[in-house]
C-alpha cells in the first residue's frame, strides 16, 4: 500500500496551542496508508524577501520549507485567528512557498492539495482566518479541501489539559477532513 504523506503546518508557535494539539490529533486520526508529519520551523523562517527568493539566495529555513512542501503529497494547515485574518508568521510561510520566479524550480503550493482548520477559545473559532487563507490558496492555484469546514470554536473544552482531542464531534469531522484531503492526493 502506498503511504501518502501530509505536512501539518500550525500557524501558531505557541507552546500550548490548540492549533498545534489539532495537528498531533490529525496524526492518530489519519486513515490507513496516511501519515501526518508536523512541521515545526514556522518560527526559524526569516522575513520574506524577493531579493533573497532565488534558488541558490534562500534562506535555509525558507527552503527546507519549500522542500517539505515539494516532498509532501498534501498539507494541512491549522491557523488561529489574529486581527480577523491569519498570523503573519504562517502568511510569511505560506509566501516562501508560493513562488518559482526562475520558471525552473515549480512553485511548492501549485495544485497541491491542502486541508484548512483551526481551533480558537473564542465562539467563532477561526471562521474569518480560514476564509483569509483560503483566499490565498485561490492565487497559488492550490487544491483546497471546499468541505467538510473544521473550525474548532470553544476549543478548551475540546481538548483536555494534556491536550488531547477528546470531543468526538470534533473528532469525526477531523477524520471526515483528513479522508478528503486523503481522496485529492489519490487523486480520486
Amino acid at each position: 500500500m502506498t503511504e501518502f504523506k501530509i505536512l501539518g503546518i500550525s500557524g501558531s508557535l505557541r507552546a500550548d496551542s490548540y492549533n498545534t494539539a489539532l495537528l498531533r490529533a490529525a496524526q492518530k486520526f489519519t486513515p490507513p496508508g496516511v501519515s501526518v508529519e508536523i512541521y515545526d520551523r514556522l518560527r526559524d523562517i526569516p522575513p520574506y524577501d524577493l531579493d533573497l527568493d532565488t534558488p541558490h539566495g534562500r534562506p535555509v529555513a525558507a527552503q527546507d520549507l519549500r522542500d517539505k512542501v515539494n516532498a509532501a503529497d498534501g498539507l494541512l494547515i491549522v491557523t488561529p485567528e489574529f486581527n480577523y485574518s491569519i498570523p503573519g508568521v504562517l502568511k510569511n510561510a505560506i509566501d516562501w512557498a508560493s513562488t518559482d520566479w526562475t520558471g525552473a524550480e515549480g512553485a511548492p503550493l501549485l495544485r497541491k492539495p491542502v486541508a484548512v482548520a483551526g481551533a480558537s477559545p473564542t465562539n467563532f473559532g477561526s471562521v474569518r482566518a480560514q476564509l483569509a487563507l483560503r483566499q490565498v490558496f485561490v492565487w497559488t492555484d492550490s487544491d483546497v479541501v471546499v468541505k467538510p469546514e473544521l473550525i474548532v470554536f470553544r476549543a478548551h473544552e475540546r481538548f483536555d489539559e494534556a491536550g488531547n482531542l477528546i470531543d468526538e464531534t470534533t473528532i469525526r469531522l477531523l477524520q471526515d477532513l483528513l479522508n478528503a484531503l486523503a481522496a485529492k492526493m489519490k487523486g480520486e
